[in-house]
């Protein structure tokens, strides 16, 4: 999996899945400089899916753009599922804190 800060990468594949997918190959998160202004969330690298109940861990530049800026995803992945889907389904792993909130 690679990361890049470019939304116009034609790597970039987004919204929710209707059927089981593999991973992306790219996902995208705010520039290093962005995510050094600091976060408004504590830094997590895990979460839940509330409808299966399976932990997926992320790495740690997605985990810091989730915290400098919680609504800049829509759609989360789970690993059970093999897709993604609303964050809105997802806890932070040892909460109840719904992602994206």
């Amino acid at each position: 999996m690679s990361l890049t800060t470019d939304p116009n990468d034609p790597r970039l594949t987004r919204g929710v899945d209707d059927k089981p997918v593999p991973q992306n190959d790219t996902y995208l998160v705010l520039s290093d400089e962005e995510r050094a202004k600091g976060f408004v969330r504590p830094v997590r690298q895990s979460y839940v899916h509330t409808k299966c109940g399976v932990e997926t861990k992320m790495s740690l530049a997605i985990a810091e753009t989730y915290a400098r800026n919680p609504k800049f995803y829509g759609a989360t992945y789970c690993v059970a599922c093999c897709m993604h889907l609303p964050v809105s389904e997802f806890v932070w792993s040892g909460t109840n804190e719904a992602v994206g909130s």
